[in-house]
């Protein structure tokens, strides 16, 4: 999961303020793109994805803590390159400042959790019980019935992932849960701070916060290959990947749906990532985990709709 991923659901509606593009381009965009949110928000769990498995073909190198420190460091400076002085505005609130601060402490404790959990289960594995993060948040204090449905079927579905058939390595589980704990923690902090701040400014120095947080330990354990050109390159295309392409793009699906419906077709990153990983690693997942999968997919799905 990346920043991008909080940010943009703490957001709210589509065309909420906060720095975004102006009407005439939002106009444009629709036009070029015939209203294909869908396509979007399938690209943004595709890119998030891709740049998970890519990463992971460096864990044996400079171990999950040096990619993704890389990751958040070189996203940083993508969204810079990209946006110029609108994704380091001096326009930050002094006051949202701390809180930026704890948002860094808090992704990159959450993405640090999820790559050592796809260090040890398959991705699809670990998407799936980091989803349960978000979720517990949409239905978090609601008394409906059918939010409670929800939030018992996800329940379900991650018990699957404790049968005996499904052979979960149970401190790969033990990340995932945790990195579905700091999801949910940034969300709400998220959600604090995006009304003060513009959300491209309020990213940028996010990210700039969890690349500090991370560089002690990252420099402590990834040793010398970090500097070699293989691995930069890699961590350049994994920061785009899974930081810069898809704030992009949820940025443009966010200009064309409402935040509940984007929620809704966000519902389908476990099942990408479970594709993405048998096609680009080779995980095949078993009846359990794909059981799993599916009722959380449909849990989430279902409470992002009856939020609407």
């Amino acid at each position: 999961m990346s920043a991008v991923g909080g940010v943009a659901a703490a957001r709210g509606p589509a065309g909420a303020p906060g720095g975004g593009p102006r009407a005439p381009w939002r106009a444009r965009t629709g036009a070029l793109l015939g209203g294909s949110a869908p396509l979007l928000v399938v690209g943004v769990a595709v890119s998030m994805q891709l740049g998970s498995a890519l990463a992971t073909g460096l864990f044996g190198r400079v171990g999950p803590l040096g990619i993704l420190w890389l990751r958040c460091a070189l996203a940083a400076v993508l969204l810079a390159a990209v946006f110029g002085r609108r994704a380091l505005a001096l326009a930050l609130p002094r006051a949202s400042r701390a809180g930026v601060a704890a948002l860094g402490v808090v992704l990159a404790a959450m993405n640090a959790c999820f790559f050592e959990a796809i260090a040890r289960v398959p991705l699809g594995v670990a998407s799936t019980i980091e989803f349960t993060g978000p979720l517990l948040v949409a239905v978090a204090g609601s008394r409906r019935r059918i939010e409670v449905l929800w939030a018992l079927l996800a329940g379900a579905g991650v018990a699957l992932l404790g049968a005996p058939g499904a052979g979960v390595d149970p401190l790969g589980a033990a990340f995932a849960f945790g990195s579905a704990a700091c999801w949910a923690v940034y969300i709400l902090l998220a959600k604090r701070l995006v009304g003060g701040a513009p959300p491209l400014p309020l990213l940028t120095w996010t990210l700039v916060a969890a690349a500090v947080v991370l560089t002690a330990p990252a420099l402590a354990t990834a040793g010398p290959e970090l500097w070699t050109g293989p691995v930069l390159a890699t961590g350049l295309a994994v920061a785009a990947l899974a930081s810069a392409v898809p704030y992009l793009l949820e940025l443009l699906a966010l200009r064309l749906v409402s935040a509940a419906a984007f929620g809704i077709l966000l519902s389908l990153e476990p099942a990408v990532a479970a594709l993405i990983g048998l096609v680009a690693l080779g995980q095949a997942l078993g009846a359990p985990e794909v059981a799993a999968m599916g009722c959380v997919v449909v849990a989430s799905a279902g409470a992002a709709r009856a939020g609407a």
